[in-house]
């Protein structure tokens, strides 16, 4: 038949989007740009810093000589010359006229030689001198005649040295100024002044063209190798192995015992003075403080091993306990209560008063300190006069006075673990402890006594060393009397 008309069908929904397709070759570079329009000029820069001072300009010629000034006004009157000198003598005058002859006098009595009026340097001495010749030679003396006239005046002498200059006068006013000179000529020009600094930069120019397409560029490096995957989840457990071989016999051997310090260990220093002694090496200081022997309440003793942390106490008290009873009631410082110290060797005066104040008792109380650390601490004693060596495997720490135990005057005392360090004492002091009592004063009391381990001294006497025997003085005492120590620490392993 005909062919029919065509379908009028509906648009289909668009269809899904394609996969992205490869990247792109990477293009040419492009080429370069044509170069920007050359920017506007930048703003002035600051002005430099002055330039240093030109040299001096020459010298201008010297002007014409000024108007002479007026004259000053005169100086002050000089204060008035020295007398001058004496004159030269003058020339005698001529002899004058004789004078008419003078009445006969009438006698004179019996006259006394006197001394001439005038000195014979004088040159009236010449005139005397004629005239009393004239009358002797006359021999008829006639009356006194009248005053004959007066004589011609000699010459005048002659001038006199000139007087000494008087003082200078005071100067005169200053005269008007000159005229000024004519002006000099202009100086060399100055050097130029340092560059100055740069001004701010230009605003950016207009971009330039594009440039055209560079060529292509080389293939690029391989990239860095990616993450790792994220774990896969564990397999499922697979199946028993079957049962293995029976091994061989083993054998038992013993192993060797390698102690460790592991442990931790306390030990007390004292220094027997007001300083506070320093730790062993290797310890770690915990506290200071003062030297505590042992305290005494009604009668009965509580000592303290010098080796241990107790006999340290932080605080100073004369009395660092009290007394308490069932009824609820405690007394600090009962009269017969009592601590004892290790003292500092300040001198026992025993028929001095007892000291009361705090001030003064402090300088008699011993000081220490309490150290940890991990080496064991043992003491070791000789009784002999040298200190021993420490066994294998310690360390000497220090070495001392083999130090026992201490009573008061009553029966309680105390004593130390002798191989404890507190049983070793650095300082042989006598007495070697102060006693202070509740109603707060501290004294040395001769009825305090000391302990010490004593010397085995070799010897080929019958009976046994050291009965009876008495070491008067301290040279005695230290070298055949007390007993010798040494505190030793174990080594690390």
């Amino acid at each position: 038949g005909a062919k029919g008309e065509p379908g009028v069908g509906i648009q289909g929904a668009p269809g899904a989007n394609g996969a992205p397709g490869q990247d792109g070759a990477k293009g040419e570079p492009g080429r370069d740009g044509r170069d920007g329009s050359p920017g506007e000029d930048g703003a002035e820069g600051p002005q430099g810093p002055a330039g240093a001072d030109g040299a001096k300009g020459a010298t201008g010629p010297t002007g014409p000589q000024g108007a002479t000034g007026a004259p000053g006004a005169d100086g002050a009157k000089g204060e008035p010359g020295q007398d001058g000198s004496d004159g030269a003598k003058g020339e005698r005058g001529p002899k004058g006229q004789k004078g008419e002859e003078g009445l006969v006098g009438v006698p004179g009595v019996d006259g006394k030689l006197v001394d001439p009026p005038v000195s014979p340097q004088d040159p009236v001495w010449d005139i005397w001198t004629e005239i009393i010749t004239e009358v002797v030679t006359t021999n008829n003396w006639g009356e006194k005649g009248e005053k004959g006239e007066q004589g011609l005046p000699g010459f005048d002498g002659s001038d006199g040295a000139p007087g000494a200059d008087g003082a200078d006068g005071a100067p005169g006013a200053d005269g008007a100024p000159g005229a000024d000179g004519q002006p000099g000529t202009d100086g060399l020009p100055g050097i130029d002044g340092a560059k100055g600094e740069t001004g701010p930069k230009g605003e950016r120019g207009a971009p330039g063209m594009d440039g055209s397409d560079g060529a292509k560029g080389a293939k690029g490096a391989p990239g860095q190798k990616g993450l790792a995957g994220i774990k896969g989840q564990k397999g499922e457990k697979g199946m028993s192995g079957e049962k293995g071989d029976k091994g061989n016999d083993g054998k038992c051997n013993i192993d060797d015992y390698s102690p460790c310090n592991c442990d931790t260990h306390v030990v007390t220093r004292h220094s027997q003075s007001v300083d506070t002694p320093d730790c062993p090496a290797e310890f770690t200081s915990l506290w200071s403080g003062y030297s505590l022997v042992f305290f005494e309440g009604n009668g009965y003793g509580l000592s303290q091993d010098l080796g241990d942390a107790g006999s340290c106490l932080e605080d100073f008290q004369l009395l660092p306990f009290m007394q308490c009873s069932a009824s609820d009631v405690c007394r600090h410082g009962v009269r017969t209560d009592k601590s004892f110290w290790l003292g500092t060797n300040q001198g026992a005066d025993f028929a001095s008063k007892p000291m009361n104040n705090i001030d003064e008792i402090l300088p008699h109380i011993s000081r220490c300190r309490v150290c940890m650390g991990t080496k064991y601490i043992i003491a070791r004693h000789s009784f002999k006069a040298t200190a021993p060596a420490c066994p294998a495997d310690f360390s000497e720490i220090w070495t001392g006075y083999s130090y026992v135990m201490v009573t008061s005057s009553s029966t309680s005392g105390g004593g130390q673990d002798l191989s404890s360090a507190g049983s070793c004492l650095e300082n042989f002091f006598l007495p070697t402890f102060i006693e202070c009592l509740g109603r707060g004063t501290c004294s040395y009391y001769i009825n305090n006594l000391d302990y010490w381990l004593a010397q085995n001294q070799e010897t080929n006497q019958p009976g046994m060393w050291g009965m009876g025997n008495v070491y008067s003085g301290l040279n005695d005492i230290l070298n055949q009397g007390v007993s010798r120590c040494v505190v030793c620490a174990r080594n690390s392993l």
